[in-house]
């Protein structure tokens, strides 16, 4: 039984197939994902003495949805984000936005030089979600191919 993450992670991989635009998103997305999480740390309200940001909520919103996409990569994605984020938080706004438009220059160098593809994520939003999980799963392999779908007959 192919699940929503099994036919979203086959779509992507097949939109990343060369080893140059592979590369070129193992550096923009960590990239863009530093630069949101900098360009949104604005403080809403403090719980004790640590701040709540922007950036926070939008990381634990994230962490929701990939969770229940895959429990273990999704998990370990909140886990690397997290630390992420008590780095990026300290960066400011414009480190951050500089961060993300490289990040961008990255994916479309990527997609425009080596794939010769438009990225996923003009097919489907929910690519923006799967980007970071794919980058991260080249890292420790937790997830392996999507099955095959079955053929219709």
């Amino acid at each position: 039984m192919t699940t929503t993450m099994d036919r979203l992670w086959a779509d992507y991989e097949e939109h990343h197939r060369t080893d140059g635009n592979k590369y070129s998103h193992m550096v923009g997305i960590p990239l863009i994902i530093v630069g949101v999480l900098a360009m949104l740390a604005i403080p809403l309200f403090k719980v004790g003495t640590w701040p709540v940001e922007v950036s926070l909520l939008v990381l634990l919103a994230s962490a929701a949805v990939d969770i229940s996409l895959d429990t273990r990569l999704g998990t370990l994605m909140l886990v690397v984000t997290l630390a992420l984020y008590l780095g990026a938080r300290l960066l400011g706004w414009k480190i951050g936005l500089a961060l993300f438009i490289l990040g961008w220059i990255f994916q479309f160098i990527g997609h425009g030089v080596y794939e010769k593809r438009r990225p996923a994520f003009y097919k489907n939003l929910a690519h923006l979600v799967v980007g970071p999980l794919w980058v991260l799963n080249h890292f420790v392999h937790l997830r392996g191919p999507a099955p095959e779908a079955p053929a219709r007959g």
